[in-house]
């Protein structure tokens, strides 16, 4: 004859052991509850990794790696780790600063006049240089004394504009970016 079943039956409930956690620690939620999440791009070398960046109430809380970027796969260079740090920094320049030629003194601007500026001087440079027609009469409409250089940060579309704006727009031969893309 055979002994008494002394297994324990699978429907009997398990005790959890308490965890030593104090009620602050319990009460406690994430800083990123709430949050706005945008993805990004890391402002700083060509690679282009994506980043996620974190706001509350317009004001940014956090930037870290995203894990659905195929380039990095949420991971960062200590510089791209670095860009919550760069963009909070109270030492950070946030204002136009504007040195006129032979001067030995910055003034403060603010951006309106820097954007009108720097439109008026890219348009009496382009008119300065404008070529409407070669010596044979031939359509040009080239300007070759502004050039722009674009980055491998910015995505295909903002590349494609910025080809657009300055080669049918204003007529600038020179376009060159760093990626080819």
């Amino acid at each position: 004859m055979a002994g008494p079943d002394r297994r324990i039956p699978h429907s009997l409930p398990r005790r959890r052991p308490k965890q030593p956690y104090s009620r602050q620690t319990v009460q406690k939620a994430s800083r990123l509850r709430g949050a706005t999440m945008t993805p990004s791009v890391c402002p700083y070398c060509a690679v282009g990794c994506g980043q996620l960046v974190y706001t509350k109430a317009g004001r940014l809380i956090d930037i870290e790696g995203d894990p659905r970027s195929p380039i990095n796969q949420g991971t960062l260079c200590p510089k791209g780790a670095n860009t919550f740090g760069l963009a909070v920094n109270p030492h950070r320049i946030t204002h136009v600063l504007y040195r006129a030629p032979h001067s030995d003194r910055w003034e403060n601007k603010s951006l309106d006049w820097a954007m009108d500026e720097i439109a008026r001087r890219v348009r009496d440079a382009r008119e300065a240089d404008f070529r409407a027609c070669d010596e044979d009469g031939q359509r040009l409409g080239s300007v070759r004394n502004i050039g722009t250089l674009g980055g491998a940060t910015l995505d295909v579309e903002e590349n494609y504009l910025i080809k657009k704006l300055f080669g049918a727009g204003l007529g600038v031969l020179s376009i060159e970016n760093q990626a080819r893309i």
